[in-house]
């Protein structure tokens, strides 16, 4: 049974985006009465008019004392849902919620439905590419938008992962992973979103991507650490190797480098081994 006519939660975080929401809520409160949606807005400690703003739309506004985070302000609406299935979207305007009923017509087969930029632009663009090359490695799947603030999801699912989620912009690259590497299902939605609205975004390129770098690094690792372990491990070997074997034909030696690089290489493999049986062991106890 479809559940996009009724018994659905939109959370949206905000932080100093009372010009954002101006735009993003018109269109989204007036489907919300019609469909018998809930709409919660998280002000995060917002020193503007954010939370004036979303109860004059006739939204449910929950505030944070001071500014805790994106991911921080989404975990607090997800806690404070009345509906099992959950809609997040962004308060800067950039998104059509028009685009939340197709998003929910999936929610029968999968257990994630994302609205995924077809196309990404600006000075972030370069390096958002590369992360998502290295995260579509790491997860062993193409993932077409790893952080889309644009998703639907059910609440008892979502919930199990939010204690190792970082309160940062980077909740939504987690959540990805860490849905992908369980197995559960995910649908990506073909969307496009509108230029901004108010305030700069506070993401910066080399601070945040550097974060969200070791944040993939950290989940997948988490989840299936050989794939990690074993490219450093056969790089080292290989790498150590060579080492030998050119110390011995000009040297007549094996030299103390390469003999260290291919013991480092063995530890390393089998601390991959020993953390991936930590994992499956962990897996194994959410499951009984």
């Amino acid at each position: 049974m479809s559940q996009a006519s009724g018994g659905v939660t939109v959370i949206i975080p905000a932080y100093n985006e009372e010009k954002g929401l101006g735009v993003a809520l018109p269109a989204l409160t007036a489907a919300a009465r019609e469909r018998g949606w809930e709409i919660i807005v998280i002000d995060d400690g917002s020193t503007d008019g954010t939370a004036s703003v979303a109860e004059s739309h006739g939204a449910r506004v929950i505030r944070h004392p001071d500014n805790k985070g994106y991911g921080a302000a989404l975990k607090t609406g997800i806690r404070n849902a009345s509906n099992d299935l959950v809609v997040m979207m962004d308060s800067d305007g950039q998104h059509d919620s028009s685009r939340i009923e197709e998003l929910l017509s999936h929610m029968d087969r999968y257990d994630m439905a994302v609205g995924a930029r077809w196309r990404m632009t600006g000075i972030r663009a370069p390096g958002k590419k590369i992360l998502s090359i290295v995260a579509n490695f790491l997860a062993g799947v193409k993932i077409p938008d790893l952080n889309s603030g644009l998703r639907a999801f059910r609440r008892d699912t979502i919930k199990s992962f939010l204690h190792f989620c970082p309160n940062s912009f980077s909740f939504t690259t987690t959540i990805t992973l860490a849905y992908l590497r369980e197995g559960y299902s995910i649908k990506y939605v073909p969307i496009e979103v509108e230029r901004r609205v108010g305030r700069a975004s506070t993401v910066k390129f080399f601070r945040d991507g550097y974060k969200t770098f070791l944040l993939i690094v950290r989940v997948i690792v988490l989840f299936n650490p050989l794939k990690v372990f074993m490219p450093v491990s056969l790089a080292l070997f290989a790498l150590g190797t060579i080492f030998t074997i050119y110390g011995i034909a000009v040297y007549g030696r094996a030299p103390n480098v390469g003999v260290l690089t291919i013991l480092s290489s063995i530890i390393l493999f089998f601390m991959g081994v020993l953390a991936d049986q930590i994992s499956a062991l962990r897996r194994e106890r959410r499951y009984d």
